[in-house]
Order: C-alpha cells, then sequence, then structure tokens
C-alpha cells in the first residue's frame, strides 16, 4: 500500500468548504463523509479531510485556531505546470479565496498563494528542478 497524507482542517461551514474544494479540483470521497466531515481527494496519495469544529476538536486537546488571524501551517501542493498552477488559483478566487501575496517567480520556481474561505494557507507550485541554479 502507498503512504498517503491526510490534511485535516476545522472548517467553519461544512457545504461550503466542500464546494470550495470541489471548485479547485478535489473530489469528494463519500465513504468518509458525514454532516460533521468530508473527505475531499486530489489524488490517490492526497486528501484533504474538512472537519467541524466539533469533530475537529475530537482529535486535539488544543484550541483551534481562527485561521484567518492566526498562521498554523502552509500546506503547499507541487503541480505539473505554471499553467495548472494558474488555473487552480483561478478556481480558488472564484470559489472564494483570497491571494495574500504575489505570484513569485524564482526562475526554477512558480508559486502563487490562496487563503480558503476558513483562512487555511496553501501555495501551488511548480518546480522545474532542471532550471535550479547551481
Amino acid at each position: 500500500m502507498s503512504k498517503k497524507i491526510f490534511i485535516n482542517l476545522p472548517i467553519s461551514d461544512l457545504q461550503k468548504s466542500m464546494d470550495f474544494y470541489a471548485e479547485i479540483g478535489f473530489t469528494n470521497n463519500p465513504t468518509f463523509t458525514d454532516e460533521t466531515a468530508a473527505c475531499m481527494v486530489l489524488t490517490e496519495e492526497i486528501y484533504v479531510m474538512l472537519l467541524t469544529h466539533p469533530k475537529f476538536s475530537q482529535f486535539t486537546n488544543k484550541e483551534i485556531i481562527d485561521a484567518k488571524k492566526t498562521a498554523g501551517v502552509i500546506n503547499s501542493l507541487s503541480v505539473d505546470s505554471i499553467e495548472e498552477v494558474n488555473t487552480m488559483m483561478t478556481n480558488a478566487i472564484k470559489a472564494g479565496a483570497t491571494e495574500p501575496r504575489p505570484a513569485m517567480d524564482y526562475g526554477f520556481m512558480f508559486q502563487r498563494s490562496f487563503e480558503d474561505i476558513d483562512g487555511n494557507l496553501w501555495e501551488v507550485f511548480h518546480m522545474d528542478v532542471t532550471k535550479f541554479p547551481g
């Protein structure tokens, strides 16, 4: 079995968050979805679990951050082309995301960032290691 990553995000409105992630290319796995959580799939290895605050609280004793005010983690996602970076960003903004920083072009890597509707931070980037300096 291949290793997988499940990113667990506290969200305020389950349906709105499901719609947002569907708009940027994720699909819902109904097997792991109910009225408290939704499993959104990007690839066979990458999953985002959208958890209502009561559900998220079942997994931690810590206070849930307000991601619109406090940064706790930045989720970075590599894609196959600069065009794919821009497409995902266009879809994210159309679905309600904000772009808190301008696009960054490092020569070997092109990166854009967005905050989802709950303020969770994402970076979408394309890297061409053949252009890495030195």
